[in-house]
């Protein structure tokens, strides 16, 4: 027995010295995986309230970009409050509601370096106002009153023809929506709460008994006021009295493609052909706009600023394709508007008639920077590749760019006289 007992308090001691090494003795990371420190002077601490710094502000749906940038959700106006989450790269995360996320560009964003909201829930005490929806001379508006500028997401829809409206950051409180008579395009507005923080308005259209509904939309802040703003079709089965702007792709520094063969630049021939429309356009009685007239170099915001200022009832911009694959020919049309896809589908249908081309396609959804403005109709002209031996040969021949423009001119009138 006396043996069993100083055997059991030799084990006790041991247990007794470990365990006060234990608190005595700091536990080791090693130096290969130790964290770096954290400097609270330049790294930010998230959530934090932002507000866009421009009326031009990127909304994207997530964080993957290629050569056209980001996928788009919106354009939203300067002013408009964000819930800031996170930062990837260049990027902000933001939460719009409890079950949407988006990605903004960080320059076009700034911090409030007070607003720290980790505490705050992710649904929103914001309420609607009231609604009204008016017209003028041009236009028919719906007028959204908020508390603040609360970030939106827009589409157009057709058959039938409306405009939808996804408001983030509030919650139902609106009563009564007033519609005066001198609304004319503008049938009615209603609105549905798809989930917390989160109304969507729906604006139906009345529709002209020829021609296409959509002719453009407009969202923007008056104060905290949000307005939809939407253009009335014009009058008419022609392309007369219509303010058309014509965009010659690239243009100074910006070069564009390269003839493989003939070395000719793309914005040279852009700009032949611009031309050449507008002498086409302005024959059948449109006034016609002129994006760059010269070998100058306009980066994409100048436009898009110059064209909002202008308000064309049509844009049509004027590229040459180019690929890789020497082996890929054909002209094609790109728009990302469901509402304006009447433009290029019918513009494409002209050139596979009139020149001697194959069909690259219509191509919707896309992602260049004049297809992203929703004020006005607008599409893009890939006209073939010069990147092509064949294709080139046709381009660099100026009477195929004298049929080329007017393949377009015509595809534009047909439009105007769809029934």
């Amino acid at each position: 027995m006396l043996r069993l007992d100083m055997r059991f308090l030799s084990i006790f001691c041991w247990l007794m010295t470990s365990a006060a090494l234990a608190q005595t003795v700091p536990t080791v990371v090693p130096d290969t995986i130790a964290p770096a420190p954290i400097l609270a002077d330049t790294v930010p601490r998230f959530p934090r309230l932002g507000r866009t710094t421009s009326s031009l502000t990127n909304l994207y749906y997530g964080a993957g970009t290629d050569r056209l940038g980001g996928a788009k959700r919106e354009t939203l106006d300067s002013g408009v409050v964000l819930r800031v989450t996170g930062q990837q790269n260049n990027l902000y995360r933001v939460q719009l509601a409890p079950n949407q996320t988006a990605y903004v560009p960080t320059e076009q964003v700034r911090i409030d370096s007070a607003s720290l909201v980790a505490a705050q829930p992710a649904s929103t005490t914001y309420l609607t106002g009231n609604w009204t929806v008016s017209g003028d001379s041009l236009f028919d508006y719906v007028a959204i009153r908020l508390p603040d500028r609360l970030p939106y997401q827009t589409r157009q829809e057709v058959d039938p023809n409306r405009l939808i409206l996804d408001l983030f950051g509030a919650d139902v409180n609106t009563n009564w929506i007033t519609q005066l008579r001198s609304a004319q395009m503008i049938e009615r507005v209603w609105f549905e709460a798809e989930g917390d923080g989160h109304i969507r308005v729906i604006v139906a259209l009345k529709g002209p008994k020829r021609g296409p509904v959509h002719w453009g939309y407009s969202v923007y802040y008056q104060k905290n006021t949000l307005m939809v703003r939407v253009r009335r079709p014009p009058a008419g089965r022609s392309l007369r009295g219509l303010v058309i702007a014509v965009d010659a792709g690239h243009g100074g520094s910006n070069t564009g493609a390269r003839g493989s063969q003939s070395g000719q630049l793309e914005k040279d021939l852009t700009l032949d052909v611009a031309r050449r429309l507008a002498t086409y356009l302005t024959r059948a009685g449109a006034q016609v706009v002129l994006v760059r007239d010269a070998d100058t170099n306009l980066v994409p915001s100048v436009r898009i600023r110059a064209m909002r200022k202008q308000l064309p009832h049509l844009l049509v911009s004027i590229h040459f394709n180019s690929s890789g694959n020497v082996g890929v020919q054909g002209v094609s049309t790109y728009y990302k508007h469901l509402g304006f896809r009447p433009w290029s589908q019918l513009v494409l249908d002209e050139m596979l008639r009139r020149l001697p081309v194959r069909e690259f396609g219509n191509v919707g959804h896309f992602n260049f920077f004049f297809n992203s403005p929703t004020d006005y109709p607008n599409l893009l002209v890939e006209g073939p590749f010069l990147s092509n031996r064949t294709d080139e040969a046709l381009i660099t021949d100026p009477a195929f760019r004298q049929k080329l423009a007017q393949a377009i001119g015509k595809g534009l009138r047909r439009v105007r006289r769809l029934k």
